[in-house]
């Protein structure tokens, strides 16, 4: 017997009983002696016998029926990647029955997100895999799959405190720090730097809160604050001002302002108004490769971004609830995602086909 290639044939033989048995034994099912239980155990960790789930998986012909939440790329674009990613993961895991039953709602809309989550919840899944993005309405849904032992992943926000089986994304708070480092260089004393939410809930949007703070505190720990003034705005569509004016009043609240950082991917709402106004000497830093955005990246109307991987996220979602319930691995409660800073120039390199 090869060191590492251990079968139930091979236990059985050395314990002198059937495999039958020791099926039993290694699934807690079925009545067997204490001390052929013991025998049996003992040769097994011997051996340092591990089960093939996955070969089990294939034998089992079981189905596991996942559901995801996440925002409707129809009405932001950010999350076609993340919907990519996870359709590239149930693609490659669809030979171990799994298929995933995806539900969209409106990022806008705090009831669409009810619907659906209640919806999906109806559906008794296996899994869930979901971007938490309104902090409040989704904490009575954890506690329902909690109580049912649904196992779920977030994504994009992360919720402190849930039982969540894991969280991937970026560190929002380091995310914050490296965004109010990288936009301080260079920058002349004095100077205003602006940090703005666009078209979001903030009161509900924990990630967005989180990144605020980690970019104050730059300023806070580095003693920067009497030489740069850190201030914010909440831009939202649905004023009654528009966009233009509202952005607009704050350029003239702040004449020295030389620096934007913008939390979310909507940077190129930004860099918009920048080139009307022919307002180049601006640095400004935002979030995500969206089409928009690499298109004043190009330009250097937007200095930097940083990618937040949302296919990584997607993919690896439905990953870790794959390994969980069915090929039984532990699961490690948090997994960041690296912090790229993406310029014109190495912009080439992340515009490959992105893999899992």
């Amino acid at each position: 017997m090869k060191k590492g290639i251990v079968r139930i044939k091979d236990i059985a033989e050395s314990a002198g009983v059937s495999k039958g048995t020791v099926d039993r034994v290694l699934h807690n099912r079925g009545r067997v002696a204490d001390d052929v239980r013991e025998k049996i155990l003992g040769i097994i960790k011997e051996l340092n016998y591990e089960p093939n789930f996955i070969a089990q998986s294939l034998k089992s012909q079981r189905t596991y029926n996942f559901v995801s939440l996440m925002p409707d790329a129809a009405a932001d674009g950010y999350w076609e990647a993340p919907e990519a990613g996870l359709e590239k993961a149930e693609k490659e895991l669809r030979q171990y029955g799994i298929s995933v039953h995806k539900f969209l709602f409106d990022p806008h809309d705090e009831q669409s997100f009810i619907d659906k989550a209640t919806e999906a919840t109806r559906e008794k899944p296996d899994g869930v895999l979901i971007a938490p993005v309104f902090y409040k309405e989704v904490l009575p849904f954890f506690r329902q799959w909690d109580e049912l032992g649904i196992p779920y992943v977030l994504f994009n926000t992360q919720i402190m405190n849930s039982n969540s089986l894991c969280y991937i994304g970026q560190d929002s708070y380091q995310s914050g720090y490296l965004a109010a480092k990288i936009l301080s260089f260079g920058l002349p004393a004095s100077s205003s730097v602006l940090i703005v939410h666009i078209n979001e809930d903030i009161t509900n949007s924990a990630h967005l809160i989180t990144k605020e703070e980690g970019f104050k505190d730059y300023f806070a720990k580095k003693e920067l604050s009497g030489h740069f003034k850190v201030v914010r705005k909440e831009i939202n569509f649905k004023n009654d001002e528009t966009f233009e004016e509202q952005l607009g009043a704050v350029f003239r609240q702040e004449p020295e302002l030389k620096g934007i950082y913008v939390t979310t991917s909507k940077a190129f709402e930004i860099a918009a108004y920048l080139v009307k106004h022919d307002l180049r000497h601006i640095k400004l830093i935002g979030y995500d490769l969206l089409a928009q955005n690499l298109e004043y990246l190009n330009q250097e109307v937007i200095h930097f971004l940083i990618n937040q991987n949302p296919h990584g996220q997607g993919y690896w979602g439905i990953h870790q609830l794959a390994n969980y319930l069915i090929f039984k691995k532990t699961i490690q409660p948090i997994k960041f995602l690296p912090l790229d800073i993406i310029t014109k120039e190495n912009l080439e390199y992340y515009l490959e086909p992105q893999e899992g």
